[in-house]
Formats: structure tokens, sequence, C-alpha cells
């Protein structure tokens, strides 16, 4: 949109693009609705405060949103060229790295997805005993723990959504569960958020299914955190030429699956069962992976020659994928807890710009619809 000015207007496609309605940012600018599309519109050019306030909510620069005619956009991804650091395994493209300037050297490290470190940890277990319960040895006392939110999931993208949501001084506390024991958990009312990704192979539809059956409509909200795409995932260049899941009953083919309940395991089920295989003639259909990362990683490391899981999973080791679906993974949460300022925190985040972009350039997910309320 061009104002009368020359001035190229592109609010309504940034505004549009991190989520927000009109109303939502009027209210965050501290203008009127009728001021927002005026503004967008083109009949109105704001003031440097208005135009700042903009650029801060939307997370973009002012000239992301105003600009003289004739300018370029700004809201590209920027190239660098850095010095890689040596490494036995040299990051290829779409692969993952963190940056540091080293005097007048950007230097660029690959970053790991697997914990080369001691885990972080609020005390050790000291007795377990029954019932799921145990004594702890604390390392801190417990009011330190007001600002935290446990979640489970299996999303590898919780990770990035942590790392946001912690500029908020809010902590995420993620545990490792596939989609229908996240849902489980969140029914006994053990954790304030679960990730699911259980699709309905009838009507194709993502979690709205799945979560109807464990909960009444009114008693939890779910919110989408981004759409991914999930197939099979191979070693670097397809040594074993598979195209499809049918090439999983070939006998010089070995997979790593995933446990009963995760959203992959019914993926998998439900395309072998279109195609008439039967499990136990399937090499590794018994053999269990944890999570995605977990299963990519045995990909990777040559233990199976394939597995299904998402094509975030398979960037961040280097892999091949071959796309099966597209679906939603949301977030389920309590209602109740839905006012907890934490909570509130989080949901925020999923329209931040920046969360937005990072996680689309990691994992390659459609983050358009993120805290997008569902139920």
């Amino acid at each position: 949109m061009k104002t009368p000015a020359g001035i190229d207007n592109r609010l309504a496609a940034q505004r549009q693009k991190r989520g927000f309605s009109a109303a939502q940012l009027a209210e965050r600018t501290g203008i009127s609705r009728q001021t927002i599309y005026a503004m967008e519109a083109g009949s109105y050019v704001p003031n440097t405060a208005v135009a700042l306030r903009l650029a801060r909510i939307l997370e973009v620069s002012v000239e992301d949103l105003f600009s003289l005619g004739g300018e370029e956009p700004a809201d590209l991804p920027r190239t660098e060229q850095v010095t890689l650091l040596s490494c036995q395994d040299r990051p290829g493209a779409g692969e993952p790295v963190q940056l540091c300037r080293v005097d007048r050297r950007l230097v660029a490290s690959a970053a790991s997805p697997l914990p080369w470190y001691l885990p972080t940890a609020d005390g050790v277990v000291v007795k377990a005993g029954r019932f799921g319960k145990a004594g702890v040895q604390l390392f801190h006392g417990e009011s330190d723990l007001g600002n935290r939110i446990l979640v489970a999931g299996c999303d590898p993208g919780i990770s990035v959504l942590a790392r946001h949501v912690r500029r908020a001084g809010v902590e995420l506390v993620v545990a490792q569960r596939n989609s229908s024991q996240a849902l489980a958990l969140l029914k006994q009312g053990s954790v304030h958020v679960a990730g699911t990704h259980l699709r309905d192979e009838s009507s194709g539809e993502s979690n709205l299914s799945a979560i109807g059956h464990v909960f009444t409509r009114k008693s939890v909200a779910v919110i989408t955190l981004a759409v991914w795409e999930e197939g099979i995932v191979v070693a670097s260049g397809n040594p074993k030429s598979i195209r499809s899941v049918a090439d999983f009953a070939r006998q010089d083919v070995a997979m790593v699956n995933r446990e009963s309940g995760a959203g992959s395991r019914e993926l998998l089920d439900a395309q072998l069962h279109r195609l008439g295989i039967l499990g136990k003639n399937v090499r590794g259909y018994d053999r269990m992976a944890g999570g995605h990362l977990q299963a990519a990683w045995q990909v990777r490391s040559g233990d199976a020659d394939g597995c299904i899981a998402t094509r975030a999973a398979a960037r961040v080791f280097g892999l091949d994928f071959i796309p099966l679906v597209s679906e939603r993974y949301d977030l389920a949460i309590r209602r109740q807890h839905l006012d907890h300022p934490p909570v509130q925190a989080l949901l925020d985040t999923l329209n931040r710009a920046g969360f937005r972009r990072e996680l689309e350039g990691l994992g390659g997910y459609d983050t358009s619809s993120a805290g997008r309320r569902l139920l």
C-alpha cells in the first residue's frame, strides 16, 4: 500500500504475519482501531512515536513498516560470511550454528542437539518410594519455582519456545513425553501444558478429536504452536533409495520405531495398514526411540536406515527427509491455568516475530497460525 505522500506501507501485511488483529495492535499501541485501519489504508501517516511503538510491538524495524517509495523491504533474512569452527562433522546447508564475535571475526560453531553436559537440575533423588513418590534433596528453596511452567510433549521446537519465554522471566520445565502420554498427564493435573500431534486419519484433522476423547469441551483450551511436516527420515544421500513406507518392508532396510501412543507411531501404523503390511514384517518395528530427535539420531549414527519423524529432526542432523503429512502441533492447557501469569507470557511469546522466525529457520515450521486458539 502506498500513501498519498509516496510512502510504501506494509503495516497490514506485518500485522497479519505476526498474528495480531487490528484491535489487539491498537490496544498494545495505545491508539484506536480506526487509526490502525486508516494507516493500513494509506490515508494516515503516523508520527515518529507511533511508528516506533508499532515497530517494537511487531518486533520489526520502522523501515519494515514504512519506507519511501521504491525502497526494498528490510524483512529479509541476512546472510553473513563467517569463519566456521573446525569440527569432525562439517555442518551442511540447513544445519544450525551458534555465532560469536572473536576480535574482528564472526565465528560459527555447529550447534549440537545432544546434551554433552551435565543436565540442569534442582535436586537429586535420595530415595524412590511407592506410588510415584520420591524423596529429593533440593539444591535451593521452592520459592524459586513460582515462574515455571511444566510442559509435557515431544516437539523439539519447544526448546525454542523455552528460550524466548525466558526473556519474560518464565522458565519452561519440559518433560519428554509422546502426545498420548502428555494428554494423560494433563488429565491427571500433573502438568500445565500438553503438546500433541495426534492426527485423525478419517478426517485428516489434528488433535481436536483425540483431545475430545480425553477432556470435556470446556475444560481445556487448545492453542496452535505451529504446523510441521512429518515423514520418513533417512541417511544423507538416501543410500538405501527409500521412497515410501512400503520400503520399510524390504529385507535390506531396518527402521527404528516410536512407542505406542506416539503420533509418529500412529502415522506409521496407518500407512502400513493402508499398504496391507504387518508390523512383524518390518525390520526394527519393535525397536523403540523415545522422541523425534532420538529416532533421527539412530539414523544419523547408522543404527537404522530410516524412521518416522519431523523435518526439523532430519534437518538438525543433516539427514534427508521424505514428507508424508503436514499436521498441527497444538498445546492443550487447563482453562483454570489460562490466567496464570507465566502461561500468559507463554501465549504472548507465540505471537512474537523473533520466536516465529527462529522456529521457521531452524525446523521448517509454518508459524502463521501460532497462537491461534482452537478451543
